[in-house]
């Protein structure tokens, strides 16, 4: 996904090196990290920066398309689409700054990703959040997410393995 995303009040675009110093900000707020899987405590600069290198690639291979959620020229949050190969659905995850939570961003930003992957002919999407995220599984609700299982995620923010439910969704035009 090259080209960028107007939603609402948001701009999806690609990330790029210039954004490593704000996503580690906010991933290190532990009211972010918590609820991640995949970021630990106190990332650092450089680590972000190798989560940025790898997009051009995946994105390329059509296995992963990330975008910053920019609100009035600030970077708020992250969303992405990941899958493991072509043909298999994509996993929607995202993360937003604490200071816009409650907005209804996430869901704009998810509505916009979804629309446009469907408007690609995807038709299957998969998501998830940890049990003690109720807003989270409010916004993949909103979204047309169900549960489709229980299980416990590890979580490198935590340390340790957490409740997790996983969701998944069929496109509208499926």
């Amino acid at each position: 996904m090259s080209e960028e995303l107007q939603t609402e009040r948001l701009l999806l675009r690609s990330i790029g090196p210039a954004d490593a110093d704000a996503i580690t900000q906010i991933v290190q707020d532990p009211k972010v990290y918590r609820m991640l899987s995949s970021v630990a405590p106190n990332q650092p600069k450089a680590q972000t920066l190798g989560w940025i290198t790898s997009h051009s690639a995946a994105a390329m291979a059509d296995s992963e398309h990330v975008r910053a959620m920019i609100l009035d020229g600030d970077l708020v949050g992250v969303i992405g689409a990941k899958r493991a190969a072509t043909g298999l659905p994509f996993t929607i995850g995202y993360w937003l700054a604490p200071k816009v939570w409650g907005k209804g961003l996430t869901t704009e930003a998810a509505r916009g990703l979804l629309s446009w992957l469907e408007g690609r002919g995807e038709t299957a999407f998969l998501s998830g959040h940890f049990v003690d995220n109720p807003a989270s599984g409010r916004v993949l609700h909103k979204l047309g997410f169900m549960r489709a299982g229980r299980r416990k995620l590890f979580s490198l923010g935590r340390g340790e393995s957490v409740e997790h439910f996983d969701m998944a969704r069929l496109a509208r035009n499926a």
